[in-house]
């Protein structure tokens, strides 16, 4: 008598891309209630702190360390300039740009550090330590299969 193993195996109920976009809704409401006071969003935090910790480097290369579209760093950039709190200088060549950080940037983002510091406490407790280290493995996991896709179609 043959068995079929995948009526036993777990299956996804639902679309996945909107289950991740409701949590992520959900995650980016308690970063940004938490860094309100702070003047930023958990994306303006996000990308002074990649700026800080990276730069100076050219937008393409930030984008993509960030896994995002040129056009969406763009747009998130553009606030942060305006701000005062990023500088986009010239880079080696006429054509090239690079995103540097400002004293005033480096200042808000240490600012902001304890506010997001206590919105991800807030984020462990309310779902649990164990949750947050499984679904941190879940999501590297997951865009670790993108890029080695990414990586093949090139």
């Amino acid at each position: 008598m043959a068995t079929d193993t995948h009526a036993s195996a777990p299956t996804p109920v639902g679309c996945t891309n909107f289950k991740l976009r409701q949590l992520t809704r959900r995650v980016t409401q308690h970063y940004d209630q938490h860094l309100a006071d702070s003047g930023l969003k958990i994306t303006q935090y996000s990308l002074l702190t990649h700026v800080d910790k990276l730069g100076p480097l050219a937008p393409g290369d930030l984008a993509r360390r960030m896994d995002m579209g040129a056009s969406t760093l763009t747009r998130n950039l553009q606030p942060l300039v305006a701000a005062g709190w990023l500088e986009i200088g010239e880079g080696a060549d006429a054509r090239s740009r690079l995103v540097h950080i400002t004293e005033a940037g480096r200042e808000t983002r240490r600012q902001a550090q304890r506010r997001w510091k206590a919105a991800q406490l807030a984020l462990n407790d309310k779902l649990g330590v164990a949750t947050v280290v499984a679904l941190h493995g879940l999501l590297d996991q997951g865009l670790a299969a993108f890029h080695e896709e990414d990586n093949h179609e090139d």
